[in-house]
């Protein structure tokens, strides 16, 4: 698992540039590249309202606190369908 949550903050810290947020570009190549197979829609037009609905202090960035509501929203939908 420690594997898994370097991998999480090292993919961040990639698509950021070192940042402390990603841009509306980075955001959306960042969920192109990195989780097109979970994701069933990989239009931009979804990645857009995605990235509004993290943006919860509406500065038009995702920030690591936001980014990882996202991946802890996936990892619950993952456990979810598996135990379906």
């Amino acid at each position: 698992m420690e594997g898994a949550i370097q991998a999480v903050v090292k993919t961040f810290l990639k698509s950021s540039k070192g940042k402390e947020s990603l841009g509306k570009k980075e955001f959306q190549t960042l969920v192109s590249s990195q989780l097109g197979n979970i994701l069933s829609s990989n239009c931009c037009e979804a990645i857009n309202t995605m990235s509004q609905g993290l943006d919860s202090d509406s500065d038009g960035k995702v920030g690591f606190e936001e980014y990882m509501k996202l991946i802890g929203y996936l990892a619950c939908s993952l456990s979810d369908n598996a135990t379906a």
